[in-house]
């Protein structure tokens, strides 16, 4: 058993996650994660806190895809974040926090 198998936090069922759109889940202590599924099918986890903002919209930002390497615009100032290792691609000396995430059996779980 993996350590992604053993300190998983399930967010929801994987029927609300729409290609090319966010959720935002509540983890146990508190941090709020951003959860993405792409229309290729992959599913990413970052924080929901834009830094430039300072606030917890960037589930409701725009998924795209620059250069081959898939992001989420915050819906407020605009930056790009790398769905895949949360550095911005406007300003690579800001990065958020990513999560592992997975679906299993339907529901999507989050590796705090």
């Amino acid at each position: 058993m993996t350590a992604m198998e053993t300190r998983t936090v399930a967010v929801c069922e994987a029927s609300r996650l729409i290609p090319g759109r966010g959720v935002a889940a509540l983890l146990p202590d508190g941090r709020q994660v951003a959860i993405f599924l792409t229309v290729d099918g992959d599913c990413y986890g970052l924080s929901n806190i834009d830094p430039f903002a300072r606030a917890a919209v960037l589930s409701r930002g725009l998924v795209g895809e620059s250069g081959g390497r898939p992001f989420v615009a915050s819906p407020l100032l605009k930056q790009r974040f790398d769905l895949r290792t949360g550095v911005c691609l406007d300003d690579e000396s800001v990065a958020i926090r990513t999560y592992p995430v997975r679906v299993v059996d339907g529901v999507v779980h989050v590796s705090p």
